[in-house]
């Protein structure tokens, strides 16, 4: 919450002919300058109060889930194959094709990576970042990926919520980051690694695909280190395709840049961060 800061200055001009008089003003003047501060004061704390009022607000009826959806909490608790019924915000669109949509999607205590839902090319369209739909399917697990499978179906509600960008640096490498799996997540102050070689045996900062045998618009993978541990990152094409500010940033990567990274932590067999921003610091 920023904090406003009020500053008061009064600047006087008296002519004192009389000490009498001189006093009196001055005792006029630092009543009013008093009372000035306060009022000032009053309205601030005011204002700070009523905005915090309504983040709070909007807070609470984004979390607010309706009558029969599960909570977050009981969505990961629930088993490997039931049905679950979920509420959430889109973050970003994966992709469509055949009436099937495959979606990044958030609330206030977790993500959830929809496979495949049942999509018209037209509601697809709807599904810009921040709109809120219920989604109801079977819950599974590939390759270590926790997602509601293929042929869920989800209707469009009302609300709107967009997901901070939480910072796991320092998470990389332990088993709670997995507690953040399809959320929008930080990476920072990564360096750049080799990725392979290319046909003339020099070291390469990116691949396309992640054996190299890709060629431009396909995933692109490469490496980041920090502290000495090595990670692959990837920029799917499906999310972000060659057109796209992040696609050719790492395309432009030079191994031993410093880089902040953005996107989606995936987490198909381990971590494996799908990348929607790169600054080279």
């Amino acid at each position: 919450m920023k904090k406003k800061t009020l500053a008061l200055t009064m600047a006087m001009a008296l002519v004192l002919s009389l000490a009498a008089c001189g006093n009196s003003n001055a005792d006029v003047a630092t009543e009013s300058t008093a009372a000035a501060t306060t009022e000032a004061a009053t309205e601030a704390a005011t204002t700070e109060a009523a905005t915090e009022a309504s983040t709070e607000a909007a807070e609470a009826v984004a979390d607010e889930k309706s009558e029969g959806v599960m909570t977050y909490e009981e969505y990961m608790a629930a088993d490997l194959d039931s049905e679950v019924v979920i509420e959430a915000y889109v973050q970003a669109k994966q992709s469509w094709w055949e009436d099937k949509a495959t979606l990044y999607t958030q609330d206030q205590d977790g993500a959830y990576f929809i496979y495949n839902a049942a999509c018209s090319e037209e509601d697809y369209a709807k599904l810009v970042p921040g709109t809120k739909i219920k989604v109801t399917g079977y819950k599974t697990e590939w390759s270590g990926e926790v997602e509601i499978a293929e042929g869920a179906t989800f209707e469009i509600e009302e609300g709107s919520y967009i997901a901070p960008v939480t910072d796991v640096t320092d998470l990389l490498g332990t088993d709670d980051l997995i507690n953040y799996q399809n959320q929008f997540v930080a990476f920072k102050g990564m360096t750049v690694e080799a990725a392979g070689q290319d046909a003339d045996g020099n070291d390469v900062a990116f691949l396309y695909n992640w054996d190299g045998s890709g060629e431009d618009g396909n995933d692109l993978y490469f490496n980041v280190s920090l502290n000495g541990q090595t990670y692959t990152f990837t920029v799917e094409s499906y999310l972000c395709d060659n057109t796209t500010d992040v696609y050719n940033a790492v395309k432009n990567l030079k191994i031993g840049d410093t880089v902040d990274m953005e996107g989606f932590l995936y987490w198909y067999e381990g971590v494996n961060p799908h990348i929607t921003s790169v600054t080279v610091k």
